[in-house]
């Protein structure tokens, strides 16, 4: 049936891939036909993300593109860009539905009234939806457990889209876990807005917190798998976390660790509930607990009021800590963030040169880890990814790595030697 073909695209983070995944599941379970969104659909939804700047860019051309292809395309909006975007006039002259961080989750019931209502908007406020990647073609799956932020960054419009701070049940994210398990997922990625903030349950705290959900996890699960954590923040990753980790058999040692700045007076500028003091002591406690651990940082370069003393400053403590990678982000003005209205602006052009400068020393340090890390015993999950005759995988210390093509590794953990760096930072790998 012509009416039931859709095409569905996801920008952003790893929870919103999950939100996506599930949105989609929950429409195919109903009927409705999935195809690719450079084939002909009778509708299009976006997932859509508002952090930056080129996310914002990308969804208008991305609506454009749909247009080419189908003139009469029924176009969906969902997600945090909805917030803003929804005020903006004449939105709807392309975009036939619009629904936000929580109302998305209901899309079936909305593509019910598409015949009896051209254009809708619905932007409600936020509740806590479960959701999860689930494709078992897939090696990894992404589990959210945590939405929403209580945090006020400066530059960070997110708290205003998806609401204060909750989290999902535990008992549930244990029977995830084992659902995926059994479907053969080999690999979890538990993610959030602010996961160390996990254990707010209906805005009230509680002891539930990030801590006690590891535990409950190790306790309760057996399953051959592994456990990633997605981003944490520095003032919410404790000891007690790094030495569960440091023992488990399913967490494995990768911390993403956002920095976002070198310089303390920018980090006050930015509202971040740390120092620098605070972040090097904690990658350092990281490292000294768990020498061979993944330790990768965010940084966002040409803030307000950023000279070019604060740039060194952030460049120089990066280049003396021993990060595995580094993600630059230039600033992008956000509305209705206490950042958009503060003066002392570097133009876009110097935000540019030193994100390329930051991206460089990423390269470097990258380097620098894969060589750290060679001629060393690791375990490999393989997954589907072929290209130039390898298959692909990660380490549990996210060290990209390949060996000459044998289907029958796909979803599989194999004990290998990492014997060589190609120019690209991957590694060449034996199997033990």
């Amino acid at each position: 049936m012509e009416k039931l073909r859709f095409s569905f695209i996801t920008y952003g983070c790893k929870l919103n891939y999950s939100e996506y995944s599930t949105i989609k599941r929950n429409l195919l379970n109903l009927g409705y036909q999935y195809v690719s969104w450079y084939t002909f659909a009778n509708i299009y939804i976006i997932n859509s993300c508002s952090i930056t700047e080129n996310a914002e860019k990308d969804l208008f051309v991305f609506i454009r593109k749909i247009k080419k292809i189908n003139k009469k395309a029924y176009i969906i909006l969902l997600g945090c860009f909805t917030h803003k975007l929804y005020k903006t006039e004449n939105i709807l002259k392309n975009v036939n539905l619009i629904l936000g961080t929580k109302d998305k989750f209901d899309l079936p019931y909305y593509l019910k009234l598409k015949n009896k209502k051209k254009n809708y908007i619905s932007i409600s406020k936020n509740y806590y939806k479960s959701s999860v990647s689930l494709d078992e073609t897939r090696t990894r799956s992404f589990l959210k457990i945590q939405d929403g932020c209580d945090y006020k960054c400066s530059y960070c419009p997110i708290p205003n889209f998806r609401g204060r701070s909750r989290s999902e049940n535990i008992s549930n994210i244990i029977k995830t876990i084992k659902k995926l398990a059994l479907l053969n997922i080999k690999e979890i990625v538990l993610t959030g807005i602010n996961l160390g903030n996990f254990g707010n349950f209906g805005f009230n705290k509680t002891k539930y917190d990030l801590f006690y959900l590891f535990n409950q996890i190790e306790q309760n699960i057996t399953a051959n798998l592994r456990i990633r954590i997605s981003s944490i923040e520095p003032n919410l990753l404790n000891n007690r976390i790094i030495s569960l980790i440091s023992k488990s058999k399913l967490f494995v040692p990768h911390f993403h660790f956002p920095l976002q700045s070198g310089s303390n007076y920018i980090l006050n500028k930015m509202k971040r509930r740390y120092n620098v003091k605070r972040y090097i002591k904690n990658v350092k406690k990281i490292l000294n607990i768990i020498p061979d651990a993944c330790v990768g940082t965010d940084i966002i370069v040409g803030f307000p009021g950023e000279k070019e003393a604060n740039f060194l400053e952030t460049y120089k403590l990066l280049k003396s800590l021993e990060l595995a990678y580094i993600q630059v982000f230039p600033y992008s003005e956000r509305e209705n963030t206490d950042a958009y209205f503060m003066k002392e602006t570097i133009p876009k052009i110097m935000r540019s040169k030193r994100s390329k400068i930051i991206r460089l020393l990423s390269k470097k340090k990258k380097k620098n880890y894969c060589f750290k890390h060679l001629f060393k015993h690791y375990r490999v999950l393989f997954e589907k990814t072929k290209k130039n005759g390898y298959i692909f995988g990660f380490t549990d210390t996210y060290i990209s790595s390949k060996i000459k093509w044998k289907p029958n590794l796909i979803k599989k953990f194999k004990a290998v030697k990492l014997i060589k760096i190609d120019n690209y930072n991957n590694m060449e790998c034996q199997i033990l």
